[in-house]
């Protein structure tokens, strides 16, 4: 475990404003964990989920990343049973535009009128009367960018969202909706050991913009003993999620981290990486590394 951690530790994680105007502490909780296996059906101990939802917000987490897809609604339901009524600085994000027959499967579905209704399903199983970031989950290839994202402006415009986010796109498609609509967000997946989207981070820190990594903690042979995590998870007594996630918010001051889990000992340990300072050196010696 990291050092003397603070009551709320989420807290030294520094905070950002998504789209100019949403404030959240920058290590935030990803709610996707709290489902069943193959993120289908309810979890095995939906007590322990509400738990860890409760005990996320008492460490000072203010943004949590879920999906109407995680369950699917099994989420955002376990969102609104632990949290609701929502502290006045709780920032909830959502996301639509991946349909579920099963589990395990995804698939894109962009039409203008199913993303309305997931919305509006969203915004009743979440209690809430305006979705502070919507994001869209993936882009549909078989609809047209500009109905996708039009459509989400239309709910912006109507004050059901706030702000839009994107999600697994590229910089040319990022670009091309930025011509259609303001964008505050983009969810990429992104860690230590797999920095594939490189490009989106640096053009996301241009720009401005939120860029939230999904599955932050992998660290894969980084994490062998005698491997390049060993000996600074040693000197600072962390382990090497808690080092994976440092780093991530040591790399960019528009980082916001959502480590997920469905025990509360894990999220404890995942929310103290934000009191973990790695040296110069330690942040030189890891982005080399991997």
């Amino acid at each position: 475990m990291a050092t003397n951690i603070s009551e709320q530790p989420a807290k030294a994680s520094g905070t950002y404003q998504i789209g100019g105007d949403v404030t959240v502490n920058r290590l935030g909780y990803g709610a996707m964990q709290i489902t069943g296996p193959g993120v289908w059906g309810d979890p095995k101990d939906p007590a322990e989920a509400v738990r860890v939802l409760r005990r996320a917000v008492e460490l000072g987490v203010t943004f949590i990343d879920t999906a109407d897809s995680y369950g699917p609604f099994v989420s955002e339901l376990l969102i609104r049973e632990a949290l609701h009524p929502y502290a006045d600085d709780l920032v909830i994000a959502t996301k639509a535009g991946l349909s579920r027959s099963g589990p395990g499967d995804w698939r894109a579905l962009g039409r203008p009128e199913y993303l309305r209704q997931q919305c509006e399903l969203s915004l009743r199983h979440l209690g809430l009367d305006s979705i502070p970031l919507y994001q869209l989950h993936r882009i549909d290839p078989q609809v047209p960018l500009a109905d996708q994202l039009g459509e989400l402006a239309l709910l912006r415009q109507e004050g059901k969202i706030q702000h839009i986010g994107l999600s697994e796109v590229s910089v040319a498609q990022i670009e091309e909706s930025r011509a259609i609509t303001t964008i505050a967000s983009v969810q990429n997946l992104y860690n230590l050991a797999n920095r594939s989207a490189e490009d989106v981070l640096e053009f996301c820190e241009r720009n401005d913009l939120a860029f939230i990594p999904w599955f932050p903690i992998a660290t894969g042979e980084l994490a062998r003993p005698g491997g390049p995590l060993d000996a600074i998870s040693t000197a600072h007594g962390a382990s090497p999620a808690q080092l994976a996630l440092a780093w991530l918010l040591r790399r960019s001051p528009v980082m916001l981290p959502i480590p997920g889990t469905s025990s509360v000992a894990h999220l404890e340990e995942n929310v103290s990486a934000a009191d973990v300072r790695l040296t110069d050196d330690e942040f030189e010696a890891l982005a080399k590394a991997s």
